[in-house]
């Protein structure tokens, strides 16, 4: 993997994250909101999916 495929990557990411909150910001807010309650073992269960999910991904188109 390149440096510039990691950039691509990073730069796709960063687009990504930003449409929710360019074109819906009060949903995003409202959503994030949401998120902040929620109990801290569900988050982390979240995020390991989701760490899971990219890692599988990356071995699967690598």
């Amino acid at each position: 993997m390149s440096f510039e495929s990691i950039m691509l990557a990073i730069a796709l990411l960063l687009i990504i994250e930003g449409v929710g909150p360019l074109l819906f910001p009060r949903r995003w807010q409202a959503y994030l909101k949401e998120i902040s309650n929620q109990n801290q073992a569900v988050l982390q269960r979240v995020g390991g999916a989701f760490v899971t999910a990219g890692i599988i991904l990356l071995i699967i188109f690598s």
